[in-house]
């Protein structure tokens, strides 16, 4: 599964697509995705600090060499599913796919509604009332049909997924704006929409549905999340194992995207996303999991989340084959899927 640089790779004209940060690529010339991770993340405002350094130097020398040992460890593609104003940098992701020659899919999107700010809420009601879903699909549209806006100065390549989230408690009003608003940009250019679901992943995947996307174009992340904290891992697992099931059945992509985190209550461990993916395979629904790991390549303002772009290729994989898991399935999960999941279509 090791990766072929991206300018080495030539295929037949008309072939199916994904849009990267130096523009489209064959589908078939992913290799393996890490796909649900996080390039540059930046908490918003974050970048003013006088105490935080945004040395863009030290920046992509960071970056580089995670993205490069991706790429030794056998991948090809990553994307950065941050979305909008949280630290996205094309200029700098650019320079790294031409250096490192790996793909690097950059997305819109924005959520949860904490982090909106103000702007995004209509100032003329009283109490504010939330951007209507139209201009939202306005927004992360023009991100795949004009290009991802730099701020200030103009806009770049194409965005390949449109990503947003709920808060946990729930879904708000505004969110449920930011998620149709999601569904219908997507379903109007062709690319996937990737949801972190509130409280219910099933209810918010009805919510994108409802948009009439097809639910092959849906990916629901962090369903690899305990049901509570004190939930023992038997019944956690069942918990988790039935909600991926329903997601699955409805015909949506099931994301199992903190690989690698073992010590949060709030989360599976390894050995427990292990059997939920094996039930998954188990119940025919290997064509539905995507694997992530949620890593962060370069944190400011938040937490460093130091795990390798290669944790799942290189660590989980292998794990699950000890279990069982098939040549064949690994594949799938690792290239097949992502690549349906991108393609634009």
């Amino acid at each position: 599964m090791t990766a072929t640089p991206a300018a080495d790779r030539h295929s037949a004209p008309h072939a199916p697509t994904v849009n990267t940060v130096l523009g489209p690529v064959p589908a078939g010339d992913l290799g393996v995705v890490a796909v649900h991770e996080a390039l540059l993340s930046v908490l918003p405002g974050a970048q003013y600090s006088p105490f935080i350094s945004m040395d863009r130097a030290e920046i992509y020398e960071a970056l580089a060499a995670k993205v490069l040992a991706f790429r030794e460890a056998g991948g090809g593609t990553i994307v950065d599913s941050t979305g909008m104003f949280h630290g996205r940098d094309l200029t700098l992701y650019e320079a790294l796919s031409k250096a490192t020659g790996v793909h690097i899919v950059a997305s819109t999107g924005l959520g949860p509604e904490e982090e909106l700010g103000g702007y995004f809420l209509t100032p003329q009601t009283n109490p504010p009332t939330p951007w209507p879903a139209e201009k939202f699909e306005d927004l992360f549209g023009k991100e795949v049909t004009e290009g991802m806006v730099v701020p200030r100065i103009e806009r770049r390549a194409a965005a390949g997924i449109v990503a947003t989230v709920a808060d946990r408690a729930g879904m708000t009003a505004t969110e449920e704006s930011l998620f149709r608003g999601s569904a219908r940009a997507a379903r109007n250019t062709g690319v996937s929409v990737s949801i972190r679901f509130g409280a219910d992943a099933v209810h918010d995947l009805d919510i994108v549905l409802d948009e009439k996307i097809s639910a092959d174009r849906v990916l629901v992340g962090d369903l690899d999340r305990r049901p509570t904290p004190s939930a023992t891992a038997e019944n956690a697992g069942k918990v988790a194992s039935s909600v991926a099931a329903a997601v699955a059945e409805r015909g949506a992509f099931v994301g199992i995207d903190h690989v690698g985190l073992n010590d949060d209550a709030g989360y599976l461990t390894d050995t427990e996303r292990a059997a939920l993916v094996l039930d998954l395979v188990a119940a025919g629904h290997t064509d539905k999991i995507i694997l992530s790991s949620n890593a962060i390549g370069v944190a400011k303002g938040l937490p460093d989340y130091d795990l390798p772009y290669g944790h799942v290729l290189q660590t989980f994989i292998p794990f699950l084959m000890g279990y069982g898991l098939s040549d064949e399935d690994a594949r799938r999960i690792l290239v097949d899927n992502p690549a349906r999941l991108l393609t634009v279509r």
